[in-house]
């Protein structure tokens, strides 16, 4: 008895003498018994018979909480019940006018709305994977999307009908059935509305999907295409309720309101958010689109207690007037990725004690990380047991050749602790990568052998990482967004954040170009003023100075009027860095920088000219 009330004693004073050794022990033993939880819950639906799908788990939600309210939208809130039989009315419908049957892929082109849950919940009964389109695309790059998954059927919002009008033509050559939600159509273009509302709301037979297991593809989802067209990822269901987890992670129970602003045709959106809440069975408040204006309104309205971020999001809150008040909410954790350490900063002080659960990933990658620590700037920690179940390493990186370092045998180098390095997935059983619909070559791209043995196989993340001594992970930068000049490697967003910092600076995008006889690349950015400013050449110069080594300035600045961005707020780069610092080929104001006479100036042909002659040293 004694020698059990000892042990006792121990354990609970245990955490205590640690701490100072071992700061973050309780937090990463917490992860630890989450991460064998939740891989434990997937092992077994994985071996059920048949196989429980996240659709199953929403399916159990109607049962258990029928009346729980599952979506609030523009003043009206639809119950788990509401959405159940709604979604059965869309699959009676188009097993009827369209014959879907499993395995049938469908492509969604639709906004943010509640019918963009059901209208997939109601295919996921049919067992079709269905394709998740950008509503921003229009023209080549939607058809180039649709085509990727393959499918048979588009089924678009009303709202929409002129981009798909746009295709119509290429879409009923190649014998695609288009509907629309609506309950006016067109020639090419069936009105889908009424035939919803007029079927019945019965219940759909499993053994419609009867087939369906935890490698079947669910969904595509498509990449950002900030190096050009979308890329289509295949999405297991394995990989859905893997996406499905991160809010049970980072501590989000079913009592939570979570609030969704992202567009549900990515993977934050639908994946983090929309089957994220099925998984918890909790209450959605979601939203077309974000407003930094009403959002904190919004969540004391609806009590949200859980909201969705990305870095862009973050800032435009943190840069909107200062109100009355600001902490007066019950947001307690922050779901996102991509926040840079100022703005952070800036959210708690202005915001209060959110837990922020910044994390990284990438919806085709089999490895990501989530800061479940309360550590501004990190993206998660290194766990024993994470590693262990995907294993992945940090590998040096050529950025000048935008490839591996690779030793005298021709295997890649481990980047160690405090340095920056490619991170790299190994493709095994349970972290696998599955690559992209129509695209072998973009996927052969992602395949990286011969890392540490001949023979072996990993997923090349196109991501530098850092790790430090304390085990903390840090995302750095895309890899095609760190260019090399002068023998040194220059992270873009390093100086994204100094320009921002100039008083005339709103926003900026850098990127390098090449220079015809230098090696690498050159920096340069583009920029947006703020309003009623106007360039200082001057106090820009100086800024750099102060900031940045010579290598990293910005030798060109290119004034825009707006930023081109991705539909999830990323900034395109491709155009560019092709049209690089031509005045007679760049329309915008560009200004070149003059070390010698420490400021900008105009950018002229006579400066191009001496450059390209090397009269002028870079």
């Amino acid at each position: 008895m004694y020698v059990w009330i000892t042990i006792l004693a121990a354990l609970a004073v245990l955490p205590a003498i640690l701490k100072p050794f071992f700061p973050y022990f309780l937090q990463d033993l917490k992860y630890v018994l989450n991460t064998i939880r939740f891989g434990a819950r997937l092992t077994r639906y994985k071996r059920g018979k048949p196989f429980y799908s996240i659709l199953d788990c929403f399916l159990d939600a109607v049962k258990k909480h029928p009346s729980k309210t599952f979506i609030h939208f523009e003043g009206k809130s639809y119950s788990y019940l509401e959405v159940d039989k709604q979604s059965n009315k869309v699959a009676n419908a188009l097993r009827t006018c369209a014959s879907l049957k499993e395995g049938d892929t469908v492509a969604l082109f639709l906004g943010n709305e509640p019918c963009y849950a059901w209208t997939w919940l109601g295919l996921a009964k049919l067992g079709c994977p269905v394709a998740l389109l950008n509503y921003n695309i229009r023209a080549k790059s939607l058809m180039h999307c649709f085509s990727c998954s393959a499918a048979k059927v588009l089924v678009a919002a009303a709202e929409l009908r002129s981009a798909v009008e746009d295709v119509l033509p290429v879409l009923r050559e190649q014998g695609i059935t288009v509907y629309l939600l609506s309950n006016e159509g067109a020639e090419g273009i069936i009105p889908l509305s009424e035939k919803i509302s007029q079927a019945p709301d019965t219940p759909i037979p499993c053994s419609l999907r009867a087939n369906v297991g935890l490698k079947s593809i669910a969904l595509y989802i498509y990449t950002s295409g900030t190096t050009g067209l979308p890329k289509a990822a295949l999405v297991t269901h394995e990989r859905v309720w893997a996406a499905s987890f991160v809010q049970g992670v980072s501590g989000v129970t079913s009592t939570d309101v979570f609030y969704i602003n992202l567009p549900l045709y990515h993977s934050a959106g639908f994946l983090i958010g929309l089957t994220g809440a099925i998984e918890r069975g909790i209450t959605v408040f979601l939203r077309r689109k974000f407003s930094a204006s009403q959002f904190w309104e919004d969540c004391r309205q609806h009590e949200v207690t859980v909201m969705q971020y990305i870095g862009e999001t973050m800032r435009y809150l943190c840069n909107s007037p200062q109100g009355e008040n600001e902490k007066n909410h019950k947001v307690r954790i922050a779901i996102g990725n991509g926040v840079r350490t100022e703005i952070w900063m800036e959210f708690l002080r202005r915001f209060g004690n959110i837990l922020v659960r910044e994390l990284y990933a990438a919806t085709e990658g089999n490895v990501g990380f989530i800061n479940y620590t309360t550590k501004v700037g990190v993206v998660g920690r290194v766990n024993f047991l994470h590693r262990r179940i995907f294993p992945y390493s940090l590998i040096k990186f050529d950025a000048d050749r935008e490839e591996p370092v690779r030793n005298s045998e021709g295997l890649c180098v481990k980047a160690p602790k405090g340095e920056t390095g490619l991170l790299v997935g190994k493709i095994t059983k349970h972290s696998p990568f599955v690559g992209y619909a129509g695209n072998k070559t973009q996927t052969d791209k992602k395949r990286l052998q011969d890392v540490f043995v001949k023979g072996d196989l990993y997923f090349n993340s196109g991501d530098l990482l850092k790790i430090d001594h304390d085990n903390f992970v840090y995302f750095q930068d895309r890899v095609g967004d760190t260019f090399r000049w002068k023998g040194e490697n220059v992270a873009t967003t390093e100086v994204e954040d100094v320009l921002t910092m100039v008083d005339c600076i709103e926003e900026a995008n850098v990127y390098g170009v090449k220079v015809p006889g230098h090696e690498g690349r050159i920096g340069m950015a583009a920029v947006i003023l703020k309003e009623g400013q106007e360039f200082d050449c001057i106090n820009t110069c100086l800024h750099m100075a102060n900031h940045l080594p010579v290598y990293a300035r910005p030798r060109f600045i290119r004034i825009q009027s707006s930023l081109e961005m991705t539909g999830t707020f990323k900034m395109k780069k491709v155009t560019l860095v092709e049209e690089g610092f031509d005045p007679a080929l760049i329309q915008d104001d560009l200004y070149f920088l003059h070390l010698e006479q420490k400021t900008y100036v105009p950018m002229t042909r006579e400066i191009y000219a001496s450059i390209l002659a090397r009269d002028i040293k870079l």
